[in-house]
């Protein structure tokens, strides 16, 4: 999985289909991400200590990681990952322009 935490990453397919957001959880041993204001759900929770509300709360479930690209700004699209290695560490570019992600 080429995709991280704090990625820009756009949605490819789904209800959300064309949504910017920055990935705030990745679970590479599910091939799954939680992308901020995507896939949105609504919970309700009950109050678990005395003095505390519950209600209504909307929070963002995973979302399979092949349903997203990394976003590059110099494209200003969704991009395919491709793998450099640069001063003897391994960076991540851009198929498209190879600019550095």
């Amino acid at each position: 999985m080429n995709i991280k935490k704090n990625d820009t990453v756009i949605v490819l397919s789904g209800k959300d289909k064309g949504v910017k957001g920055k990935v705030l959880v990745a679970m590479p041993s599910e091939n799954k991400v939680i992308v901020e204001k995507v896939n949105v759900a609504t919970c309700h929770t009950k109050p678990r200590r005395q003095g505390e509300t519950g209600g209504i709360v909307k929070r963002e479930t995973p979302i399979r990681s092949c349903k997203v690209a990394l976003f590059c700004e110099k494209c200003n699209k969704g991009v395919r990952v491709g793998h450099e290695i640069k001063d003897g560490k391994k960076i991540r570019v851009c198929r498209k322009c190879g600019a550095e992600i």
